[in-house]
This record gives C-alpha cells, structure tokens and sequence, in this order.
C-alpha cells in the first residue's frame, strides 16, 4: 500500500527480522556541522550513568540546546515527559527530526528558558539529558544534516559465509544509489493508513479521515486498542470510546473527548492533535505520490539515471512531492506526474484546504536517488534469539528526511 513496488538491486536478500530488540536499532542525529550525536546512556534496557557538566546560567541566552538520548520512547512522547516534568509548554521544546520509538536514539533538542535548576535535575529511566550548552537559536524541524545508523537484522536462515557474501555484494550494488522511496514509517507502520487520512482530509472528508485515524486496525495489533477501535466503528459513540480507548492513547483520546462534546466538529478535533501530525498525513499521501512517480519512471524504462527532462539537485534527478504550486515536468516525465495524479483522481487544488490551513502545502521536490555513506558491516553471529539462526550488524549514514528502512528493504528483499 505504500507503493514501493521495485528494487534496485539484484543481490539476493538476507531476509531476517527487524527490531526484535530494543538495541537492535540505534540512530546518531548528524548535526548541521557534521557531528554524529552520541549514544551513551542505553546499551540495552539497562540505563548506564553518564557523568555530567552543566554549564553556568546565561541571562543573555533564551535557549538552551541539549543532547536527548531516548529508549523505546518516540520524540513526541519524550517532549512531553520532560515539559511535564519542567512543567513548561511543549511549544517551548524544538528539534530537528522525528526518531524511531523502537530504538535507541540521540539527537539534539532546545528548551525556551527553562527552570534551569530543575532541569538539572531531570532523571528518567528511558530518557538522558546532557551535553547542555546554551544558545540564541531553537532547534527547527529540518535543522540536521542527516543521521548515523546501526542495526541487527536477526533470524537469518543462512550460513554466516552466505550471509556475508549477500551483504557484501548489496552494498557493492547500492553504491551508485537505489530509488529513495518514503519508508513504511512515512505512512503510518503496521497500520499503513497514515496517507490515507491525508487524502481524505485534502478531499475535504474530514469525518472519513478522522474517522479512518480512529478506527483502522491492524493484524497483531493489541486486543484492547483493536476492540476499541472497532467498537467505535460499530457504535459511533465518542463518549463510551473516550473510556474505552486505552489511557496512552492519547492523541486518538484528544479528538474523541472533544467529538463527545461537538460530535460532527471534526475539523476541530482534528486541531486537537499536533500541527506537525496534522501536516504528517498530507506529507504521507505526498510520500506516496512520490513513489508512485518513482515507479512508473522505472517501469517506462527511464530508470534513474538522468534524462533530459530532468530537474536536478545537486546533479541527481528530482521528482514532485506534489502541491498546489507544482510544476509538472517537460515531455515524458511530466506525462507520467500527471497520470500518477488522475489515476489517484486528485487535482492540484486539493492540497488547498481552506477549513484547516495547516494541512495546505505548496509542494516541493526530493531526489530520486538514495545516496548511501559508511556502508559497513559490522559482524555476523550467531543468533542468541533464535536457535540455529544468525543475525548480522550494519550501520550507514543518510541524509535528512531519508529512510533506514528503504536500504534495509533492499538488504533483506523482505517486500
């Protein structure tokens, strides 16, 4: 449903399994300047002490830049902790970029004059806060360069030579660069209806958008956030779904405390969850479109080398995240933009939401190229999680606002 439909590689797969573990996926943030955040406090479940130095109180300076390092914590829920703790706004808090939850990652956030004493004594069993430094600028979304990854992909069913042969000739291949598709994490996970809301909503159905975000399900999905989902959509009753829809639920509990209340106000209860999850799900349908036009472009052959109809970047060719500015590309290329378009029966003019401006979106251009640094494979080892299997360590470097899993979808040819 994501529409990733080719590989760019023809090394066979490992195939394996992703985030059995916690520690098996850790991402560094890589600053503007080309540093690599550290990951220090988590190595596995257990928090290790990091020794810390808290720089003297700046009255010049409104901000104040730290290194968060999170466990099985998303960035979003990780804000919140520490704003409750601070007893402060979350407007207050800024970063650079979205971080897995499953995982153990570090990146850099800022803090808006915060209570500086009780900051230091902020201490979490899943979240460490270091480095602090002070600062005149806030962290804004898009402020990295990209981010440093290393992961295990456990249960491999093959002989450790094989498995090295594999991921040896993949990273061979994956050199001149493979189709910089949008991830599953763009579109929602397991759930994978994140671009569908998106494109409800820039329809204007903001009930069927909400609605979806409410109620889909998915397999394997927990009995009591499965069971409630579905009995709202049997019911339609936000009142007995706000009791029933479990307490760490909370942005699905947002909007159906305040349907209780206004019950075809859904425009409003959409503005109940953060504006960068409501611009989220019309990234997500973008996203989509995007790998629509990556594959058609390899299936008419044009691959993705350069053409000439192409518009590039830094050299490498581009294609729309389409918007309401878009300009279709010349000949060929602008024939494939426009079919992905009618064939999704949408129109420029529908990324104009005029009831919630915050989803609107004027557009943009990405690279269709995924250009990979520090390819390496680390080890390969037995499994200590599955009896007879081996598992294997890789890291590598991406730029901002590319996916760790479309390389590992071409590691593991897994889907």
């Amino acid at each position: 449903m994501s529409s990733i439909n080719h590989y760019s590689t023809e090394t066979p797969g490992i195939g394996g399994e992703i985030k059995r573990r916690i520690a098996d996926f850790k991402v560094k943030e890589i600053t503007p300047e080309g540093e690599a955040c550290e990951i220090r406090a988590f190595s596995d479940a257990e928090k290790i002490s990091v020794e810390k130095e808290w720089p003297v109180l700046d009255p010049d300076k409104e901000q104040v830049i730290l290194t968060m390092e999170k466990f099985n914590v998303d960035t979003y829920e990780a804000v919140r902790r520490i704003t409750r703790f601070l007893r402060t706004s979350k407007k207050r808090i800024g970063f650079a970029g979205m971080k897995d939850k499953r995982a153990i990652t570090a990146q850099k956030i800022s803090i808006y004059k915060p209570d500086w004493n009780l900051l230091k004594k902020y201490d979490s069993r899943y979240i460490d806060l270091r480095d602090a430094k002070w600062s005149d600028e806030r962290m804004e979304l898009g402020k990295l360069k990209g981010n440093e990854f290393e992961i295990t992909v456990r249960n491999i069913d093959l002989e450790t030579k094989e498995v090295e042969k594999r991921i040896k000739g993949c990273f061979k291949e994956m050199k001149g660069g493979i189709a910089n598709y949008f991830g599953e994490q763009r579109f929602g996970g397991a759930r994978n209806i994140t671009h569908l809301v998106g494109k409800e909503l820039l329809n204007g159905n903001f009930r069927e958008g909400v609605m979806l975000y409410l109620t889909s399900t998915f397999p394997g999905e927990q009995e009591d956030i499965r069971d409630a989902r579905m009995g709202l959509a049997k019911s339609g009753d936000f009142s007995k779904a706000v009791k029933e829809f479990p307490k760490k639920f909370r942005y699905e509990r947002a909007i159906l405390d305040h349907l209780s209340k206004s019950e075809n106000d859904f425009v409003g209860a959409l503005g109940k969850l953060p504006k960068s999850l409501c611009y989220m799900f019309v990234h997500a349908y973008q996203s989509f479109l995007f790998n629509k036009i990556i594959n058609k472009r390899i299936e008419a052959g044009f691959g993705l080398g350069k053409i000439e109809e192409d518009v590039l970047e830094g050299g490498v060719p581009t294609a729309p995240l389409i918007g309401l500015e878009t300009k279709f590309s010349e000949g060929r290329l602008g024939k494939i933009e426009r079919m992905v378009l009618e064939e999704d029966d949408i129109e420029l003019k529908n990324f104009e939401v005029k009831k919630m401006s915050i989803l609107s979106s004027k557009g943009g251009r990405k690279k269709i190229v995924l250009l990979l640094e520090k390819l390496k494979l680390l080890k390969v080892e037995d499994d200590d999680l599955n009896e007879g299997k081996r598992k294997a360590t890789v890291s590598f470097a991406l730029d901002k606002w590319n996916y760790a899993t479309t390389v590992l979808r071409e590691l593991m040819k897994s889907g």
